[in-house]
């Protein structure tokens, strides 16, 4: 049921700045609005058209509150679809909490999260999907969340599915349509033309579904574990990475007793390191729980970076060292094996041209750097945005970013592969049209064309208040 009740929040960030807006949106907000508010030109909002701005004062009674500037939003052209007012004030806490309360006197409640969006969707204004993208636009930390977001809030996502259901649907019909007429054993749905279409519903479903691949990663960042023996310079190559002292950096081994975490954007894509104490054996109970956790973090991350301690004296490598390292590598191999692995040989600056030669023939696919001296970082960068398929971002691609959606996904595909199996078995048409509800439905959960309060509830509790 659509609430014709008035809402307002605040719809800028809570805390003093130079301007805060409030938002006011239902039935009576223009006139609630028009109450409190004195324009400088004696103009009554009532009876101003949409789409304008108004400069003028806030009075509680004769009390002044603020100098504000109102914006006129007539519904049904409005983010809501209903009368809505934006009132931009001086960002006072005091000013701001003095407003909103004398609007609450004035008959508006406070809206829950999310509460402008949710009625946006109930008036047609957005479908599901791009009501949950203009969250994901809120929370986009880099420019590939982005520019998914706002590929699925421009509907993108929408019609892609919107259309696979029409089609769908339009078959259901004649489905249908021959079970009226199941003694007279006629087919009105052309089988062929049928088979043709599971088949292309088929292909997008699942091209949608592996798109859950690189959408998660984009959508929460890629998290990179950076592993090895104490005093290595993990640590060094953290702070190079982001170019800053974020970990503490010492000639001590074991000084890193927890792991350490911090985000950067690659060519668009958000990745989060994790700089991990490092592994050997110990008899320091707090240095062994950094461990511990080290491994933990290797399990979560989705590639892993080992950098090795590998360094020259004089003019030659140590052979027991490699061999060492080398088991190293394939411990990490063995234990993590679809784990994306870089090996990375530190101090570079330090090597002759025929140490390198020599260490690469050895460690095959092994990166030289210099942390320190910001040498090769940049190719490890690259390294790093080469495990990422960015190719369905750069054609605008729809990429599927929302487990909800990846769930549903998941279930039509299912549903569509029975009801093609049941075509190529011949079996009877009451059986595919049973198949052929079920995969609408999940259609119909993405885009909102099925919906539920308790459904409803749980995706916009997630949206900040005000929004």
């Amino acid at each position: 049921m659509i609430p014709n009740d008035s809402i307002v929040a605040l719809a800028t960030p809570s805390g003093a700045g130079a301007i805060a807006i409030i938002r006011i949106s239902g039935q009576d907000a223009i006139t609630i609005g028009n109450s409190v508010f004195k324009s400088i030109k004696n103009k009554e909002l009532t009876t101003q058209k949409t789409h304008t701005l108004h400069l003028g004062h806030i009075m509680d009674g004769n009390k002044t509150l603020d100098e504000v500037l109102i914006s006129l939003f007539k519904g049904p052209n409005s983010y809501t679809g209903e009368n809505t007012i934006e009132i931009s004030c001086h960002g006072s806490t005091y000013i701001q909490q003095q407003i909103i309360q004398l609007l609450l006197r004035k008959g508006c409640r406070m809206a829950d999260p999310g509460e402008f969006t949710l009625r946006a969707f109930l008036n047609g204004k957005l479908d599901l999907s791009q009501a949950e993208a203009v969250a994901d636009l809120i929370s986009s930390d880099n420019e590939a969340s982005h520019q998914i977001a706002m590929q699925q809030m421009r509907g993108g996502f929408s019609n892609e599915i919107a259309k696979l259901r029409e089609e769908l649907l339009n078959f259901a019909s004649l489905i249908e349509l021959e079970l009226d007429f199941a003694e007279e054993d006629v087919e009105f749905a052309d089988r062929a033309q049928f088979h043709e279409l599971l088949n292309r519903i088929e292909f997008v479903l699942k091209r949608l579904i592996d798109s859950f691949a690189v959408g998660n990663v984009i959508k929460n960042g890629i998290p990179v574990a950076i592993v090895g023996e104490p005093n290595v310079g993990k640590s060094t190559l953290l702070n190079a990475l982001l170019n800053e002292e974020r970990a503490i950096v010492s000639e001590i081994a074991g000084t890193t007793r927890d792991t350490i975490e911090d985000e950067l954007v690659i060519g668009g894509i958000g990745f989060r390191f994790i700089d991990t104490a490092g592994i050997r054996e110990t008899q320091d109970v707090v240095e062994s729980i950094g461990i511990r956790k080290t491994f933990e973090k290797i399990e979560q991350a989705q590639v892993v970076i080992y950098l090795s301690p590998l360094t020259p004296k004089g003019g030659t490598l140590d052979t027991e060292n490699i061999k060492q390292v080398q088991l190293e590598i394939e411990k990490i191999k063995n234990q993590f094996p679809l784990k994306p692995l870089i090996i990375i040989g530190n101090k570079k600056d330090l090597y002759s041209d025929e140490q390198i030669l020599n260490l690469q023939t050895q460690i095959p696919n092994i990166l030289l750097i210099s942390a320190k001296q910001n040498i090769g970082v940049d190719d490890l960068k690259n390294q790093l945005l080469s495990f990422v398929n960015t190719g369905a971002l750069r054609n605008n691609e729809t990429i599927v970013t929302n487990t909800r959606h990846y769930d549903s996904l998941l279930k039509a595909l299912d549903e569509i592969q029975k009801v093609k199996y049941g075509l190529e078995n011949n079996l009877s048409s009451d059986l595919m049209a049973l198949d052929i509800k079920e995969a609408l439905y999940q259609f119909g959960t993405i885009t909102g064309q099925v919906s539920n309060d308790e459904l409803l509830g749980n995706i916009f509790a997630n949206f900040c208040i005000g929004k």
